[in-house]
């Protein structure tokens, strides 16, 4: 069964998109084909993988995840609904396929106001290409809006990655009861596959008091392994490279040490890169 994990979490800024992409390309590099969806508008994930003009030019020839959910119901000149297999961006990494996004998002809940299933429209989009993959990787906006509830909706896993300042510490528990309300309404079974903590050494007030808070009420859900900030993630993505293409060895080992855990916990069989 192909594995769907959604990367979410309602505040911005705690290394979502980072995680979302090199746990992507660390699926990769060990052998899982692996599918990387991008559903925030701002197109951070996109654009850590390919070029802002060659993105520019794949949304209008191509189309986007936009598409799929039906923002503005954008079709071809001829009408004709944009086609996953079309929209489906290969190889951006070693066996990493790239279903990129659009600024048409940010409108997305107005133009599906009045839809019928509008949380199912992503199940429904990969349902014939699902099976290709081993992994699908879902990096959501920092929010619960419709993108969100779309990925959720598909997802057999979500994480949440989480920085060690006050207001992020705060926001945990409030996420993880929208997302089992949300399934719940839904009536879809997903699994809380943890917690990482990333971002570590950017400055915050009551760090070590929340990473103790933290580790005591959700135990077991944090993962061991933390990500620290380094510049050589955002050097990555302006490269549009992963982090294992990368020179700076301790940020590839922490990466690995996460992924192979979180693959532990999605019950994937992981080598180290």
């Amino acid at each position: 069964m192909t594995v769907i994990l959604s990367c979410s979490n309602l505040k911005g800024g705690v290394g979502k998109t980072a995680l979302a992409v090199q746990f992507s390309a660390y699926c990769g590099l060990n052998g899982k084909k692996t599918l990387l969806i991008d559903l925030d508008p701002q197109t951070n994930a996109t654009l850590s993988c390919v070029d802002i003009e060659e993105w520019s030019k794949w949304a209008k020839d191509k189309g986007t995840v936009a598409d799929l959910l039906g923002a503005r119901a954008h079709t071809s000149a001829e009408g004709k609904k944009k086609s996953i297999n079309d929209i489906i961006w290969p190889n951006v990494f070693k066996n990493v396929d790239l279903l990129p996004s659009h600024l048409d998002l940010f409108t997305i809940d107005l133009d599906l106001a009045a839809t019928t299933a509008r949380e199912f429209k992503l199940r429904k989009a990969i349902t014939p290409i699902k099976d290709n993959y081993d992994v699908i990787v879902c990096d959501c906006p920092p929010n619960l809006t419709i993108p969100t509830q779309n990925a959720l909706a598909a997802s057999t896993h979500f994480v949440v990655p989480i920085s060690l300042d006050y207001l992020s510490g705060l926001g945990v528990g409030l996420l993880l009861n929208r997302v089992i309300e949300l399934c719940g309404d839904l009536e879809h079974d997903i699994v809380n596959s943890g917690l990482v903590i990333s971002r570590v050494g950017r400055p915050a007030q009551h760090r070590e008091e929340t990473e103790t808070a933290l580790r005591e009420t959700f135990g077991d859900s944090v993962l061991d392994q933390f990500l620290t900030e380094r510049v050589a993630v955002s050097e990555a993505a302006a490269a549009h490279k992963s982090i294992f293409e990368m020179t700076d060895t301790k940020a590839k080992d922490e990466f690995s040490a996460v992924s192979t855990e979180l693959c532990r916990r999605l019950g994937l069989n992981s080598e180290n890169t």
